[in-house]
């Protein structure tokens, strides 16, 4: 049995193929990203998983690619865990970038590949390796155009009184905006970039305002202008994204890159698709 895996901060999906590359069952944890998740939550995460559990000794093979598994030291942590639970498989661990080019990317052919979900990344793919400009430092200070960036820019603004009155009404009504609520989800509770992301669906729901029109747009450039235009070729190769954001906002994101004379490429809003072709491919 083959295990492959599409882990982003918030949700993990699982597909599981015979040797034959037939699928066997599908499913789906809570995020298992190792920068920010004990060994003790990601040991309970796979366990609390029925078919994972189930089928735990005869996975032969693990292919996992996930948030936060851009150093030696987060990929070793995951395999330790995996050694564990999957006492058979031999497992190989990368971050979700290669997820996002195997998705969208096909082998020898060149692109940008953006990541826009909870969390933000682009890489340059030359046809055959992947090259990075922008060192991620986590969600604190970097992921522009992401989930957990516009859910950031949501609280600040509310607080600093810069959302208009009739949607920040509308705000206070669906979320819990308590000051207190809010710090302990940020300070003292597990995920707090996914907490963050969880008010982007509020910006995506009454994305016709024109503050939100406003704080999408200048979220997109942002993006663009620090990542994408790090490379060279941004404006000779087609600009692939997957997650969350670039599905639910292809509309206001294409606006934005074609304003910038960049090529539309593929928009995925989960890689798990394109991973599964990818592996049947070269199994």
């Amino acid at each position: 049995m083959i295990l492959i895996v599409d882990s982003g901060a918030t949700k993990s999906d699982w597909i599981a193929l015979d040797e034959k590359g037939e699928q066997l069952f599908l499913t789906q944890t809570l995020g298992l990203s190792p920068e920010v998740l004990t060994k003790d939550v990601i040991e309970d995460r796979l366990a609390n998983n029925f078919e994972l559990s189930k089928n735990r000794e005869e996975v032969s093979h693990l292919f996992f690619y996930g948030a936060g598994c851009g150093t030696d030291r987060m990929k070793n942590f995951l395999k330790d865990i995996f050694k564990d639970f999957f006492p058979n498989a031999v497992a190989e661990v990368k971050e979700d970038t290669y997820a996002a080019i195997f998705a969208t990317t096909k082998v020898g052919h060149q692109g940008i590949v953006c990541i826009l979900g909870t969390g933000s990344n682009c890489s340059y793919y030359d046809g055959e390796k992947l090259h990075q400009k922008v060192t991620s430092l986590g969600y604190i200070p970097m992921d522009d155009g992401s989930g957990n960036f516009f859910g950031r820019k949501l609280i600040r603004d509310y607080y600093f009184n810069k959302i208009p009155k009739d949607l920040a009404d509308k705000f206070a009504s669906q979320y819990n905006l308590d000051a207190d609520v809010i710090k302990d989800n940020l300070y003292k509770q597990p995920n707090p970039n996914t907490y963050l992301a969880t008010f982007a669906r509020f910006l995506i729901e009454n994305k016709s305002h024109p503050y939100s029109k406003g704080v999408i747009d200048k979220g997109f450039q942002q993006f663009i202008n620090n990542y994408i235009m790090q490379f060279d070729l941004a404006t000779k190769v087609p600009i692939n994204f997957v997650g969350s954001i670039a599905h639910y906002l292809r509309d206001e994101l294409t606006t934005v890159l074609q304003r910038n004379d960049l090529i539309v490429g593929v928009i995925r809003q989960k890689p798990i698709e394109g991973l599964v072709e990818f592996h049947r491919e070269n199994m």
